[in-house]
């Protein structure tokens, strides 16, 4: 065992002796048991992770059943929603390179044998994942679970995006402070991970399809009883996996990041899972092209629309209707979509794991002969504006602005865009330009959702287009395109942009484009003045150093030219 370096031999008696101070360790009998880590997320401040807490002493008590020593720790955790739309959003993305870092630190350092990680929220989940490929050692992923949705007095169904939508009315005056205040009183009304189809609940339904966590890890509430009997299971079978010596490379491989990428086509997923899961890759050395997922999203079909694409759906009612086994189940009928061969965490594969699970309620899944779009619920776009890539959640925008030509309006911060939407500076037909937020120009792209949301709440979501090299909550609806690469900040086209270009938007031919000539973009970089960071100490200033562009995952590079 790995663990036999701090607990083996006469000259590991130092060792040993702070091992028994911890009082974890009960007898030495324990010495001949692996040491497995609970990679633990609970804070406060995360509405997410309040619950985490008691996460950690069940799988501690089924650890020990097992045959197992747990060693629970912590990670650091940002939420974004409380980070959103002021400098705590730079620390958002850049949180989750920490995170990974801090799990391979505590696993390294003490030599442990296996982890089970508890996550739950946006870059909670990835980070963690990373750390995993990383370390390459047993390890199973349990999360907390979705938040219920809320319900107003009269009945209406809310969420997180409601309120900030809710804002954005306020703003014109369409709604006034009682009505916002009952928003916010209303939309969150349990613990748990933001009740949509955000970024945290695709991840964690993601991860099913990886086969990294078990069955109903996506889409089980955060107080439903069930997730806690989800949390025994997974502990119960840390030790069989060690046994197996069954790893996470042995699990997440290309088919099974074609596996996740499929079910987030069919499910609209929030587009930082394309983020994420290329850093997943890259830390598992499984090499994938952002154009790859155009190719999946011709064959997999959109069958399940959750908020924010519509207002009525939450994960409670994915769960109800059979779960993210039952879209796997329903998205395998297509001949060669999934891998079904791929191992999981279970000790079956993805196809008996997801074998006979039904769709409960055709309103929420759709069979695939009869899905919301023919084709998957995000694309990836290219053009004289990305020739590198850029990413919309087709699933959430309106039919009307799948192809749009508009003069752009440029803010070069999101805090300028903020301020020129309240001010009325747009106006139907528009394209918004919100440049240098990208992972180095930001730094740490921060995400969008204000201004998204300021412009939905005007009512002009089915009439503006916005792109940025930052990037959107996975609660961002509209015709929002991000991940524009290259960036501003490294003199990507975006930033040739000015005030009146007419922007090219066709997201069914995945085309983004300015209606300039090649030799015009470089003329007018060539005049533009070096990029000037915005922050120059401290974590974010090394961050904008090693971090790469987002069509690589907005990885950490000690090569400065990627």
């Amino acid at each position: 065992m790995r663990s036999d370096l701090i607990k083996k031999g006469f000259d590991k008696a130092p060792h040993r002796s702070l091992l028994k101070a911890t009082g974890v360790i009960k007898s030495d009998e324990d010495f001949n048991k692996p040491f497995i880590g609970v990679c633990n997320s609970y804070i406060d401040l995360i509405p997410g992770h309040v619950h985490l807490q008691e996460f950690g002493r069940i799988v501690k008590e089924e650890v020990r059943k097992a045959g197992g020593v747990p060693f629970e720790f912590n990670t650091i955790g940002v939420d974004d929603g409380i980070a959103m739309g002021h400098i705590g959003m730079r620390y958002s993305l850049a949180s989750r390179e920490l995170i990974a870092d801090s799990v391979e630190t505590v696993a390294e350092a003490h030599r442990l044998d296996g982890l089970i990680c508890i996550p739950n929220c946006d870059k909670i989940v990835p980070g963690m994942l990373m750390a995993a490929v990383r370390l390459n050692i047993p390890t199973i992923f349990i999360s907390g679970g979705p938040m219920k949705a809320g319900y107003t007095p009269s009945g209406d169904v809310v969420d997180l995006i409601s309120v900030f939508e809710g804002v954005g009315k306020y703003s014109t005056g369409e709604i006034n402070d009682d009505k916002l205040k009952e928003l916010e009183n209303f939309a969150c009304p349990t613990c748990g991970s933001c009740s949509g189809m955000f970024t945290a609940n695709s991840m964690n339904c993601l991860m099913e399809a990886l086969g990294i966590a078990l069955p109903g890890n996506g889409s089980i509430l955060a107080v439903d009883p069930k997730r806690h009997e989800l949390a025994k299971q997974a502990a119960s079978k840390i030790i069989d996996l060690i046994n197996k010596d069954l790893k996470p490379r042995d699990i997440i491989t290309k088919k099974s990041i074609v596996n996740a990428f499929a079910l987030d086509m069919a499910m609209g997923g929030s587009t930082n899972t394309v983020l994420h899961t290329l850093a997943i890759a890259n830390e598992a050395e499984i090499d994938f092209e952002l154009d790859e997922l155009n190719k999946l999203a011709q064959r997999a079909p959109y069958i399940c629309k959750v908020s924010p694409a519509t207002k009525s759906v939450h994960m409670e009612d994915v769960d109800r209707a059979g779960g993210i086994s039952a879209i796997l189940n329903e998205i395998s009928k297509i001949d060669g979509l999934l891998y079904l061969d791929s191992p999981t965490v279970t000790g079956k594969t993805l196809g008996e794991n997801i074998a006979g699970a039904e769709i409960k309620d055709e309103n929420v899944i759709r069979t695939v002969d009869n899905p919301f779009s023919k084709t998957g619920g995000l694309a990836v776009l290219f053009g004289n504006l990305a020739p590198n890539g850029s990413v919309v959640k087709t699933g959430a925008v309106d039919p009307k602005m799948l192809v749009h030509r508009g003069p752009a309006v440029i803010f070069d911060s999101q805090d300028e865009a903020l301020e020129g939407i309240r001010n009325g500076k747009i106006k139907a037909g528009d394209v918004v330009v919100i440049r240098y937020e990208g992972p180095k120009g930001g730094p740490g792209m921060p995400e969008m959702l204000a201004p998204t949301s300021e412009i939905m709440g005007m009512g002009l979501g089915d009439k503006v287009a916005l792109i940025t090299d930052g990037r959107f909550s996975g609660g961002t609806r509209g015709a929002c395109i991000g991940h524009i690469s290259p960036e501003a900040a490294v003199r990507g086209p975006i930033a040739a942009l000015r005030n009146g270009d007419i922007i090219s938007i066709d997201i069914p031919n995945y085309k983004l484009n300015v209606e300039l000539s090649q030799e015009e973009i470089e003329r007018r970089l060539a005049e533009l003045p070096p990029f000037e960071p915005k922050i120059r100490k401290g974590y974010l200033a090394r961050y904008s150093k090693m971090v790469t562009s987002a069509n690589t995952g907005a990885i950490l590079s000690i090569n400065e030219n990627q």
